[in-house]
């Protein structure tokens, strides 16, 4: 059984997400979600509330034990990027690229 939750729009960019997400990629989804948790980054945050409302659809909607649920697949995708501009030095304009990712977290049961 796999269990899927997905945010849109995380106002980070997804390689910043990655360098997070890499450190919990195909653990048990009660330890990364304490892993996450202890991280100072922004992205930890994020990808915590992700991991935490995967873990929320598979108790309620499917009932699967907590202890019993691994991290399958975490994936972090450019989202939409927002284009900018800020005034410069001598009336020029310089451009900000403000980046979104989106999030995509499966979890499966472990089997056995």
């Amino acid at each position: 059984m796999q269990v899927r939750a997905v945010s849109k729009h995380l106002p980070i960019s997804s390689q910043k997400l990655r360098l997070v997400i890499d450190q919990v990629r195909g653990m048990y989804a009660s330890e990364a979600s304490v892993v996450l948790a202890h991280m100072p980054h922004k992205g930890a945050d994020l990808a915590r509330k992700t991991l935490e409302s995967a873990i929320a659809n598979a108790e309620n909607n499917f009932e699967l034990s907590r202890q019993d649920l691994i991290i399958r697949t975490i994936v972090a995708d450019e989202g939409v990027s927002l284009k900018r501009v800020k005034a410069g030095a001598r009336g020029r304009y310089k451009p900000r690229v403000k980046r979104t990712s989106h999030l995509t977290i499966v979890l499966e049961e472990r089997e056995g």
